[in-house]
């Protein structure tokens, strides 16, 4: 999936005289996207499963690790954002943390699926606590940097547009590539899937890597944007003074909350509960269903908006991604061909979980400039992004003890138990449809009473350009 960290950012400047970028240097930039896009993508859908499947790891302790190691990926922003700052070399601030910070990145992103001390769990557990924080450590050290560095490479309003088209596009491309062929590549080694999963992993982790060195050497710093430095705590209370935004952080943890949980649950729920023939091939074909769908109707619901506003093409395609939600929580065992049709149809309204609360920022983000004379989009958008990742921490938490406390039989000899107890079949039930509904009817409402209307922003901009 698209790395949820990454947000396109609004700028409110007027057109300058800086030179256009080629072609060459748009990709670069592009391309840098795509290493952290796959790696947040496979951990998102796969990791969680690995542990508990083939690693042996008890559900509880797997969404321990992975809370602990979302919480210190939260925690690590400001602590590398302050150091990148300071940073002062002959390759500028942000591209020498591409440089030196590219290949930690992908040798711990590869050590996540290496099951080590085979008959120790505790040690295997404590194992996976120190590389999930150390691949969120260097996750942040190679995106942090490469988020900051679009500013740096141009002060053109439309050539920074341009950048982030480039970068989404990568981003996106390799989310769905990634879901295709990670579980292909695992299915190599039918016979050992702990094999399977390292060397994937190792291939993930080169091509997570080298498009890393690619953005260091195809782009350039050009500017020195100077920032404001504002304590954590005032950022928060200037953000949180804005009641539209409340808003938006609402509607967006509602709706990347029901992705996340649909996103984590499908391989369980395909395994244990539609049990098809092939389950790696149909949670593959599942997942694109999802993604590619969301990646076309992206395009679309962004057309669509422009005729019937943010607001209606958010709640028309949550309407749709509940009754997919709820025909999954009908759908008998073995009915692959229904299972597929309704992921095609979540796909269509998890576009507007993408879309649309990013697209409502800038509106905001406008607003407080009215009421303070500042334009503040960091502080807004790392705002978000914090609190995201905090209710994500929890969220993965709460599935991995769900599926504890329902009673989950690990893997015997690497191979799932398939025969789980009915209690566990109810649990991923009713968290791949009640629980994402809810999440949903309430992103619905607040979408429903967010205060900027299409008419309201455009008064907003009147007023703006009146006190310029």
């Amino acid at each position: 999936m698209p790395n949820p960290n990454h947000a396109p950012k609004s700028m409110s400047q007027p057109p300058s005289p800086s030179p256009r970028l080629s072609l060459v240097s748009k990709l670069a930039y592009g391309v840098g996207d795509l290493g952290t896009a796959i790696t947040t993508n496979l951990v998102s859908f796969f990791l969680l499963p690995f542990f508990t499947d083939v690693a042996a790891i008890s559900p509880a302790i797997a969404g321990a690790i992975l809370f602990v190691g979302k919480v210190w990926d939260a925690i690590n922003d400001p602590i590398i954002g302050v150091l990148t700052d300071k940073t002062h070399t002959r390759w500028g601030r942000r591209r020498p943390w591409l440089l030196f910070s590219a290949i930690p990145f992908g040798l711990s992103f590869a050590a996540l699926w290496w099951i080590p001390f085979p008959n120790d769990q505790n040690a295997r557990a404590i194992y996976y606590f120190v590389v999930a924080i150390l691949y969120n450590t260097f996750f942040t050290a190679v995106n942090l940097p490469y988020s900051a560095l679009t500013p740096e490479l141009t002060q053109d309003y439309d050539e920074r547009t341009s950048l982030n088209n480039y970068r989404f596009a990568f981003s996106i491309g390799g989310s769905v590539v990634s879901t295709v062929l990670h579980l292909f590549i695992v299915g190599q080694f039918p016979d050992n899937p702990a094999v399977g999963f390292l060397v994937a992993g190792i291939i993930w982790a080169v091509v997570s890597t080298v498009p890393i060195f690619i953005c260091f050497l195809g782009t350039q710093e050009k500017f020195h944007v100077a920032q404001e430095s504002i304590p954590l705590w005032q950022q928060f209370s200037s953000a949180f003074s804005n009641i539209p935004y409340l808003y938006v952080i609402g509607i967006y943890i509602c709706a990347w909350l029901a992705l996340q949980a649909t996103a984590t649950v499908i391989p369980y729920y395909v395994r244990y509960w539609v049990r098809p023939e092939n389950p790696e091939a149909v949670i593959s074909f599942t997942i694109l269903g999802v993604q590619g769908t969301a990646f076309v109707m992206l395009f679309v619901w962004s057309r669509i908006s422009t005729l019937i506003g943010k607001k209606a093409v958010f709640v028309w395609g949550c309407s749709a991604w509940i009754v997919a939600q709820f025909g999954l929580f009908v759908l008998p065992p073995q009915q692959v061909v229904f299972m597929y049709v309704l992921a095609v149809l979540a796909g269509v309204g998890v576009a507007t979980a993408y879309l649309v609360p990013w697209a409502m920022i800038p509106d905001v983000i406008d607003l407080d400039e009215l009421h303070t004379g500042k334009r503040r989009e960091g502080i807004f958008y790392g705002s978000m992004v914090l609190l995201q990742k905090f209710a994500l921490a929890g969220a993965l938490f709460g599935l991995g003890v769900s599926l504890e406390l329902a009673g989950f039989i690990p893997p015997i000899d690497q191979a799932p138990v398939l025969a789980q107890p009915e209690a566990v079949l109810q649990v991923l039930r009713f968290l791949i449809a009640p629980v994402p509904t809810l999440l949903l009817i309430g992103g619905i409402v607040l979408a429903t009473l967010y205060p900027i209307t299409k008419e309201k922003h455009a008064e907003i901009l009147a007023l703006l350009a009146t006190k310029k």
